[in-house]
């Protein structure tokens, strides 16, 4: 089992889960965040730093395909290990749906 990066963070992106990660498994694109499967060890360190709560257990995320897309994207988006600002217009977002479509790769 692996923790993902959902679709919540796309235009959100905040990155208080990088800081606490022993293992720097977090990977930064344009507007999001995912997280290395073959990297993360399950320590559940991360989830409860999320504020916007995009981080799931891969066994309870609901959307298959989106761990499909965190394996991939970790691939070529550069690892992340310190936390940066959100995006300018997180706030506005945190709590829209549907945001996959605005996914940057």
């Amino acid at each position: 089992m692996t923790f993902v990066v959902t679709e919540k963070c796309i235009l959100c992106k905040y990155t208080d889960c990088v800081e606490v990660c022993p293992v720097d498994c977090f990977h930064e694109g344009p507007k999001s965040l995912v997280i290395d499967p073959e990297e993360c060890i399950d320590c559940a360190l991360c989830e409860p730093e999320c504020p916007i709560e995009a981080i799931f257990s891969e066994d309870d995320v609901v959307d298959k395909d989106i761990i499909d897309l965190n394996e991939r994207l970790s691939k070529i988006w550069p690892v992340i290990t310190k936390k940066k600002d959100p995006l300018p217009d997180a706030e506005k977002w945190a709590n829209v749906d549907g945001k996959l479509k605005y996914l940057e790769e």
